[in-house]
């Protein structure tokens, strides 16, 4: 178990006292580099070598002074050497190191200073060794539970999903597949995070495949095979005369490695393949990773016909926001000076509940899990405050079991609901870095309950009774009636079985019909994704006429914008957002876009109608007969024709010549 920020900052305050004054570099510098991991609690001799052999650029022979692979480079100095030196000479060794295994950070020391180099964020900190203890958690990364702040465009999230896609389509290619590969997958992406953020001591995974597994990959499969069973086993339950590296892994539970696999069998490519993403830092991969990985593993016709659209934090957070999190910020800032009341707020928080009915990989579960233990956070900080606190468990509300979803596909759904927990853990180690104390849920106790089925032929009831439920939300499906598939269309007729002209309604109209029945006489509020096709034309008086029998209310709407997403091919549509539910609030919120890229701009509205304008609730329905001498209007603006009925002046002139008659 990783040791708490307050005991660290303990080790380190005599660390700095032992080794004051020291200056022999050959004679003491590997003790005091293992008093250093000892600081952390970290066994320096399992995570990196001294005097570890690399030629440098020069083809000359050198020898790293400590080398831990993928993570830290030192080069240690007697004191009052130049510490530039010492930088230069360790990035020398560059050449001779294998791609996966270069460090994230350098440090270099002369016993009296250490100073520290971030590569990946190019920044450079720098102490004596006496402030140590001030500095501790530059040093994170050794501990396992550095802080991250996620960027959408983080180059880690791009390359850790197209790893995963390459050793996904080479382990479908020799053969495993099917339910077997899905599983594996998610249970590599639980241990590949597991590696980098204290679940596991940090790169005790990376490790067991670099030493512990042939270099052929020969091995690797049977004693993954091995070491998922260990991780399904309590510590008590364990062979006594299991390898001891094994050993010392955690008991996971939750049943994600309860279930026998097939052994896949691995070649030496995809055992570097494995490496190599084992050597990302999963610490800093940004939830809505899970949901790019899930793309690049799928054919784009897949993909078209799943309606996969997979999102942006920043586009989630314009759902999540005014729906919910915008109106518990208020509330929060209004009792801040008051305890009983926050902390029946945090009662609050810890029982309201989700549903995302087309949820995919999570993202929005994900995003809004991350928003409510963030705000708990902070109504534990106003609590709190800097006193010692026994037992965080104890007052903490909020739980992954909060939240549901329904998703059609397998492998997205195993990946949310392990989402869930890592997303968990990350907040778990805000709470650490608060409070000083680590906290961690292991075994697993708790679980998002993720129904892997088709939404529109479940009854939600049978999920989460309504009289339980707080938000419905999500981004389902578009897919407008030319796209949609034989058994989609046959969920179409069912959802609107008696409406006229259902045929030509967007695949995500189901949702919205199937949640305003779900929510009749109750005070859950829905928020959904979709189409800007909803919003305009016929599909308006077709599905806003169904919604308005049941007194459906527009609470907030987007106009249409631009949704990105941070799948393979960055697609984008042209999207709003519409938040409804039966009670109608006081005020409510429109957002206009200047143009579909620009920031929103806040409109308060009296009521908003199915157009997405301030107005009354009408809706305009369709018309086969014109209402004033004009001819009759067939399709309307429906440019299927390749191009062909689309004239220039010249081609306008030649038909005129030759067909007086069709100027009219």
């Amino acid at each position: 178990m990783a040791l708490s920020w307050n005991e660290i900052k303990d080790r380190a305050l005599k660390f700095s006292k032992d080794w004051e004054g020291e200056n022999r570099e050959r004679a003491e510098k590997d003790t005091f580099w293992n008093d250093f991991f000892h600081v952390f609690g970290i066994t320096r001799r399992r995570v990196a070598s001294f005097e570890t052999p690399v030629k440098k650029f020069n083809d000359q022979q050198g020898y790293i002074d400590l080398f831990w692979k993928g993570t830290l480079l030192v080069e240690h100095k007697s004191r009052g050497k130049n510490l530039d030196t010492a930088f230069e000479q360790a990035t020398d060794y560059f050449p001779g190191i294998k791609e996966h295994e270069l460090p994230k950070y350098i440090l270099v020391s002369d016993f009296a200073k250490l100073r520290l180099y971030d590569l990946d964020e190019n920044q450079v900190h720098e102490f004596n060794l006496e402030d140590f203890h001030k500095n501790v958690k530059l040093f994170g990364f050794i501990a396992g539970y550095q802080k991250h702040s996620f960027k959408e465009e983080d180059p880690v999230n791009i390359k850790a999903a197209e790893l995963m896609g390459r050793l996904h389509d080479q382990l479908r290619e020799n053969g495993y597949e099917g339910h077997p590969l899905e599983v594996f997958l998610v249970r590599l992406l639980f241990c590949l995070f597991a590696d980098d953020t204290g679940i596991f001591e940090k790169d005790t995974f990376k490790e067991f495949i670099d030493l512990k597994t042939h270099e052929d990959g020969s091995d690797l499969g049977a004693l993954l095979a091995q070491f998922f069973q260990v991780l399904n086993t309590p510590s008590t339950k364990r062979q006594n005369n299991l390898d001891e590296h094994l050993a010392a892994f955690p008991f996971v539970n939750g049943k994600l490695f309860e279930e026998s696999l097939p052994i896949a069998a691995f070649s030496s490519g995809m055992r570097e393949m494995l490496l190599a993403c084992s050597a990302l830092d999963w610490g800093k991969i940004s939830p809505a990773i899970f949901g790019s990985m899930f793309q690049s593993v799928m054919k784009p016709k897949e993909r078209r016909n799943l309606g996969a659209h997979y999102t942006s934090e920043k586009n989630i957070l314009k759902l999540i926001k005014p729906l919910f999190l915008d109106e518990l910020q208020t509330e929060f800032q209004k009792i801040k000076g008051n305890k009983n009341k926050l902390n029946e707020f945090l009662k609050k928080l810890g029982k309201l509940k989700f549903l995302d009915p087309a949820c995919g990989c999570g993202n929005f579960l994900l995003i809004s899990y991350r928003e409510l233990r963030l705000l708990e956070l902070e109504v534990l900080k106003v609590l709190y405050g800097k006193q010692q606190v026994i037992g965080i468990d104890h007052i903490m509300n909020i739980d992954v079991d909060q939240f549901y979803g329904i998703e059609i596909d397998e492998f997205p759904a195993r990946i949310a609901e392990v989402a869930m927990w890592l997303m968990d853990h990350q907040m778990n180690l805000h709470i650490t870095e608060a409070f000083g104390l680590y906290y961690a849920r292991l075994p697993l106790q708790k679980a998002a309950t993720i129904v892997n089925g088709n939404a529109l032929r479940l009854d939600w009831e049978d999920i989460i009774p309504k009289t339980e439920l707080s938000y419905i939300l999500g981004n389902p499906p578009f897919l407008g009636t030319t796209f949609q598939s034989k058994s989609q269309k046959g969920d179409m007729k069912m959802i609107f079985s008696s409406v006229k002209g259902c045929g030509s309604l967007d695949y995500v109209s189901a949702w919205y019909l199937m949640a305003a029945h779900y929510i009749t006489n109750s005070d859950v509020d829905v928020a959904f994704v979709s189409t800007n096709s909803i919003s305009q034309g016929e599909q308006v008086g077709i599905l806003w006429n169904e919604l308005f029998k049941i007194k459906v209310k527009i609470r907030f709407a987007h106009r249409t914008f631009q949704w990105n997403n941070e799948a393979r091919g960055n697609a984008a549509v042209h999207v709003v957002i519409i938040g409804f539910g039966m009670n109608t609030p006081k005020a409510k919120t429109l957002y206009h876009y200047e143009n579909i890229k620009a920031e929103p701009q806040k409109i308060l509205a009296e009521n908003i109608n199915p157009y997405l304008v301030e107005g009354s609730d009408m809706i305009i329905t369709r018309k086969s007969k014109p209402i004033c001498t004009v001819p009759k209007m067939v399709w309307g603006n429906k440019p299927v024709d390749g191009g062909n009925l689309i004239l220039d002046e010249a081609e306008l002139q030649e038909l005129l010549e030759h067909e007086p008659i069709a100027k009219k």
